[in-house]
């Protein structure tokens, strides 16, 4: 909090400086609620009965304050930065494995090791059991404080002790490295014509990885580009202009940022020459389409360059930006909005209301805006990107939910990998023994419940909270019973729903991320059905 003081007490000097009657006004509430804070502060550290953790209370009122904003200005204490540079670049020193811890008590199994990683070219394959790390047990560690251990500054050297998958036990020394998270995902033909690039992040470099990956596919006979930025949450906005740039000339506008004073609007134009100004283009956006990925699927969609499939996206249409504070803290703080092409502003009219999934609510047309693309569509504003064609995404059953979360699939999967030296290659892989998934599943505890037995319990406690459950006695027994069913026969009833989360789950074990994408392109409705829609003409 004190870094945020300072601030707002530079601030509010500022202000007063200023001979206007409202600048007078607005810096004397800050120099005002600046002078309470303190003075509260220090009759709390005085007074208070208890002992204070002053550091916990000072965090929970920064939070608070920025969290009346708005959901993105956030406040980054040195010690959250690599976290948070994380997310900015999608890299961390560490080993380059993703680990499970399935019981406090017991060891790290190593899950997933990235393809090509210090983990992987010392030999740790998924099942084996981490038993100490620079000679401190994992017992009693939970996931995140073993995860912490195993990462560090690059060209350090982390000692694991290992219990290899088939017995012997070892210590395995790992030179940690830099490790980088791919933002595409996944470059590959989906079939004779079509080229398929999954965007994962909008991180550094990313605009030359897409350049790249057109290039590659445009080898293997790519005659129209599937763009996917479904779930993709955004990154940075020039990658997102670099992106852009690709497929419209040189000097279009891109993205018009608008900031709260006077003179703050920057545009942001394409600087480089396109390498395609023809390929048919198809983007997939859904309710995780945000920010950046709002900015391409917009920009593209104005200019008539691209047909958006899938479900409206997000709807955030701010921009932030990082500012240095004292004590090596930062801010990220939201500073414009930005506007599309054609105008369109793609921020949700009332962000702090949204469906259960994230998506924008309904809108009605009298509190939006019409525009119009370059080629004379009709596109409105108020809450993200709408497709020009509605393709919604496969619905799942609670019971996967429950599977999923409860890491039920994820730990049959090592139990496979346990059981079986090798799997076919994997596009010719398919699990077929679902009864043993069946025997595994049932004998675990998770909430297998259906999503109508869920309401019906909801259901049965409100009835007793209004006095009413004798009056229903009989219709409520006659219902459950009809909607009672046992593990076992559940999970065989949603057999075609399961078994892709297991095979992918397997695939990934045996040959890396990009085998577990196959496997789930081979499942995914919604790209299927978006390859049907007829491109944008005029």
């Amino acid at each position: 909090m004190k870094r945020t003081l300072i601030i707002l007490a530079s601030a509010a000097f500022f202000f007063i400086s200023v001979p206007n009657a409202s600048a007078q006004s607005k810096s004397f509430s800050m120099a005002k609620w600046v002078e309470v804070y303190n003075s509260i502060l220090k009759e709390l550290n005085r007074s208070y009965v208890d002992s204070l953790q002053v550091g916990r209370i000072q965090r929970a009122a920064v939070d608070a304050m920025l969290s009346a904003l708005d959901p993105y200005t956030l406040y980054v204490p040195e010690e959250e930065r690599e976290d948070f540079q994380m997310q900015l670049t999608n890299t961390y020193g560490g080993i380059g494995a993703v680990i499970f811890k399935p019981d406090v008590n017991g060891n790290v199994l190593i899950n997933e090791p990235y393809e090509f990683s210090p983990a992987a070219r010392a030999g740790l394959r998924c099942g084996d059991e981490v038993l100490a790390i620079d000679g401190v047990s994992t017992h009693g560690l939970t996931s995140a404080e073993s995860s912490e251990r195993m990462r560090g500054k690059p060209g350090t050297t982390v000692v694991l002790s290992v219990k290899k998958l088939r017995g012997e036990t070892v210590d395995v020394p790992v030179v940690r490295e830099r490790i980088s998270l791919p933002s595409v995902q996944y470059v590959d033909m989906l079939n004779e014509a079509d080229g398929y690039i999954l965007l994962d992040k909008f991180t550094d470099g990313v605009g030359q990885s897409i350049r790249d990956a057109y290039h590659t596919l445009k080898k293997k006979g790519m005659q129209r580009l599937v763009l996917d930025l479904r779930g993709n949450g955004g990154g940075l906005l020039n990658e997102a202009v670099n992106i852009v740039s690709l497929f419209v000339p040189r000097g279009s506008v891109v993205v018009t940022a608008k900031g709260r004073l006077a003179g703050s609007e920057e545009v942001y134009k394409t600087t480089t020459d396109p390498v395609d100004t023809e390929i048919p283009i198809v983007i997939l956006v859904d309710s995780g389409s945000a920010s950046a990925s709002e900015i391409v699927s917009g920009a593209l969609q104005d200019y008539d360059r691209a047909t958006i499939v899938g479900t409206r996206t997000y709807g955030k249409g701010l921009v932030q930006s990082i500012r240095p504070l004292p004590y090596d803290g930062q801010l990220k703080v939201t500073t414009a909005k930005y506007y599309t092409p054609s105008g369109r502003c793609v921020q949700a009219i009332d962000y702090s209301h949204r469906n259960e999934d994230g998506s924008v609510g309904f809108i009605p047309d009298s509190l939006t805006h019409e525009f119009t693309t370059t080629h004379g569509r009709k596109v409105r504003d108020g809450g993200g990107i709408t497709p020009d064609f509605i393709v919604k995404g496969q619905k799942y059953s609670r019971l996967i939910y429950s599977l999923v979360y409860s890491g039920i699939v994820e730990q049959y999967a090592l139990k496979y990998v346990c059981e079986h030296e090798s799997i076919p290659p994997v596009d010719e892989f398919h699990f077929t023994d679902f009864e043993d998934f069946v025997a595994f599943a049932a004998d675990k505890e998770f909430d297998y419940r259906s999503s109508a037995r869920a309401l019906f319990d909801d259901m049965k406690k409100a009835l007793k909270e209004d006095g009413l459950t004798d009056a229903v006695a009989s219709e409520l027994s006659a219902l459950e019973k009809s909607l009672d069913m046992d593990k076992a026969t559940f999970l065989r009833l949603k057999k075609d729903e399961i078994i892709p989360f297991i095979e992918e789950e397997i695939v990934v074990r045996y040959y890396f991320q990009m085998a577990g994408i196959r496997v789930r392109i081979r499942y995914d409705q919604q790209l299927h059905e978006a390859l049907k829609q007829p491109a944008i003409s005029w």
